[in-house]
């Protein structure tokens, strides 16, 4: 037997997000009135950071036939590579309100959410994602939130 171990760096920022990607936050943010959730009234932000500077953001939309809904990082992930096809992701900021409140801690990505951005990573290259709560946000790699992603290659 050989035991092994994963081991997750992540950055905490109380009462702020990283200032490198301050835009992408106040965007995760700005567009969640935007989110479509009539069903569950829990109403996702997210915005993406192109290597090109381009920003683009999505939220999440709900389906009366769930689970056809779509998440907010799928929404903003996809729209960014069918629109700037082949330019890298740099970050991925998410935020949320619950019933119209910003959750107090973080929101983090759902499992379909995480092997999407594991296929990015395959893609183009690591990235950063920042997880945003009303008193503080957390920072890491895209790569730590799946380390056993299915993959067929």
């Amino acid at each position: 037997m050989d035991k092994r171990e994963v081991k997750i760096d992540y950055t905490v920022y109380e009462n702020s997000c990283p200032s490198a990607y301050e835009a992408i936050c106040r965007k995760a943010v700005e567009v969640i009135p935007n989110a479509y959730s009539i069903y569950s009234g829990f109403s996702v932000g997210s915005a993406v950071l192109l290597e090109n500077g381009e920003i683009v953001a999505g939220t999440n939309q709900e389906n009366a036939a769930y689970p056809s809904g779509l998440c907010a990082e799928r929404t903003a992930l996809f729209y960014a590579q069918s629109v700037y096809p082949g330019v890298k992701v740099k970050a991925l900021a998410i935020a949320a309100f619950n019933k119209g409140i910003q959750t107090e801690d973080v929101v983090t990505p759902c499992g379909a959410c995480r092997q999407v951005m594991a296929e990015v990573v395959k893609r183009y290259g690591d990235f950063e994602v920042i997880m945003i709560g009303r008193d503080r946000s957390v920072c890491l790699k895209a790569s730590d939130l799946l380390p056993f992603a299915f993959t067929l290659l």
